[in-house]
C-alpha cells in the first residue's frame, strides 16, 4: 500500500501543478504576438503562433527529460523507422507539429499507460499474491500497446481526412470548371473555392493561394501539395492542370474530364466496398445463425432418440 500511496501522492502532485502552469500569465504580449495577427496570409509562422491554445504544461519536465527523450527518440528511428511515412500521414491528418513531437506524445502515451499498469498491478497485487514477473511483463506490453495505439489513431485521423479529401475533389474540380468557364482565371477559381468553401481539400487550397501571393508559381506550388498530400485522384489531377498550363491546352476541358474520372473512380471503389459488406455480411449468417438453425433442428430429435421414444 505504501507504493500506492506515493504513486497517488505523485499523480496529485503533477495534476496540481499542470492546473497550475496551464493558469494564464499575466505579462505584456510580445512583439511577435502583436505583429502575428498582421501577417497571417503571408507567413505560416505567425498562423502556427495564432493557433497555439495552451503552452507547454510541463516546462520543467520537458527541460529535464530533453535529453532522454531525444536520445529514445533517436533508438525508435533507427528501431522501427518511418519518419517519412509519419511525416506524410501528420500532413495528411492535417496536424501541425513535427516527427520529434510526435514521438515525444507517443513515449507520453507509452509512459501513461505504463503508470496506468503500474497503479493496477499494485492494487491487484493487494489483494492477491501473483508472481512479480507477471506484472512487469503487464507493464511492458500495456506500454507497447500505448505506444502503437498513438501511431494507430494517427493513420485512422490520415486516412479520415484523405477519404474526405477524395469525395470532395469530384465537387472542386466541377466547380473551377464552372468558374474557368464563365471566364474566370485558374488562380482566381482556386481563391474563389477557398474562400467560399469550408472541406478540407478547400483550406488545403487556401495554402495554395498563400503560396503564391508570397510570389511561388502557381505550378510550383500546386506540385508542393501534391508531394506533401500524396492523394492519387488530386495529384493526376494537378498534373493535369500544370500540362494544360504548359501546353496552353483548355483548363476548363481538362478539369470536366478529371472530374468525371473522380466521380467514376469513386463508383469503382463504391462497388468494391459493397462487394466487402457483402462478404461481411455473410460472416454471422454462416457462423451463427446457420449453426443455431441446425442444432434447433436437430437437438429436439436427438433428445428424442435417447429418451428411447424414437
Amino acid at each position: 500500500m505504501t507504493g500506492l500511496a506515493v504513486l497517488c501522492g505523485l499523480a496529485l502532485g503533477l495534476g496540481l501543478w499542470l492546473l497550475v502552469s496551464m493558469a494564464p500569465r499575466m505579462r505584456r504580449p510580445s512583439l511577435t504576438t502583436r505583429v502575428a495577427p498582421y501577417v497571417i496570409d503571408v507567413s505560416a509562422d505567425a498562423r502556427d503562433l495564432l493557433d497555439r491554445r495552451s503552452a507547454d504544461p510541463l516546462p520543467v519536465f520537458s527541460a529535464m527529460l530533453e535529453p532522454v527523450t531525444t536520445r529514445v527518440r533517436r533508438v525508435l528511428a533507427v528501431l522501427i523507422g518511418g519518419n517519412e511515412l509519419v511525416a506524410i500521414r501528420l500532413r495528411q491528418a492535417g496536424l501541425r507539429m513535427s516527427v520529434d513531437e510526435f514521438r515525444s506524445r507517443q513515449l507520453l502515451w507509452s509512459a501513461g499507460a505504463a503508470a496506468v499498469a503500474i497503479v493496477a498491478g499494485l492494487a491487484f497485487g493487494a489483494i492477491r499474491t501473483i508472481p512479480f514477473a507477471a506484472p512487469a511483463a503487464l507493464v511492458v506490453v500495456v506500454a507497447i500497446g500505448g505506444f502503437l495505439a498513438r501511431d494507430y489513431l494517427l493513420q485512422r485521423a490520415a486516412k479520415a481526412r484523405t477519404a474526405r479529401m477524395t469525395k470532395e475533389l469530384p465537387t472542386v474540380l466541377e466547380f473551377l470548371t464552372l468558374s474557368l468557364s464563365a471566364g474566370e482565371g485558374i488562380l482566381d477559381a482556386i481563391r474563389r473555392i477557398a474562400t467560399i468553401s469550408s472541406g478540407e481539400l478547400a483550406a488545403e487550397l487556401s495554402t495554395v493561394t498563400t503560396n503564391v501571393s508570397t510570389g511561388l508559381p502557381l505550378g510550383e506550388s500546386l506540385e508542393g501539395l501534391s508531394a506533401s498530400l500524396q492523394l492519387p485522384p488530386l495529384t493526376r489531377a494537378i498534373e493535369q492542370i500544370n500540362g494544360a498550363l504548359e501546353r496552353g491546352t483548355p483548363l476548363a476541358e481538362v478539369l470536366r474530364s478529371q472530374a468525371q474520372d473522380a466521380r467514376e473512380n469513386a463508383k469503382r471503389e463504391l462497388l468494391e466496398l459493397s462487394g466487402k459488406k457483402e462478404v461481411a455480411m455473410l460472416v454471422p449468417l454462416v457462423f451463427l445463425i446457420l449453426p443455431i438453425t441446425i442444432a434447433i433442428a436437430i437437438f429436439p430429435g436427438l433428445f428424442v432418440l435417447q429418451l428411447g421414444f424414437g
